[in-house]
């Protein structure tokens, strides 16, 4: 439903994605996707190992919006980011 005149949810836009809400988690990402998982989010993305060095999740609310959650799993150094993707990287933050 609609909390306020200024904000939607997905439902009431034909389903498309109206925020990004993006979760850095400490430990354990894969306990935390069985748990959401086991109270009814719809999981859109399984956990996956990123090139970055993130291992992520996606998880799909009942109000339809898409939560990333995030877990650093190892520090990956500019020059091997660039090699596995191919691309020139500015403003690496590692």
């Amino acid at each position: 439903g609609e909390g306020a005149a200024n904000f939607a949810s997905p439902a009431s836009v034909g389903g498309k994605n109206t925020q990004s809400v993006y979760i850095r988690l400490r430990e354990d990402l894969g306990a935390h996707c069985e748990k959401a998982r086991a109270a009814g989010a719809e999981i859109v993305e399984e956990p996956i190992d990123r090139l970055y060095g993130e291992r992520q999740y996606r998880a799909r609310d009942p109000e339809g919006h898409v939560w990333t959650f995030t877990q650093t799993v190892r520090i990956v150094p500019k020059e091997e980011a660039e090699r596995l993707s191919g691309l020139s990287i500015e403003g690496w933050h590692r």
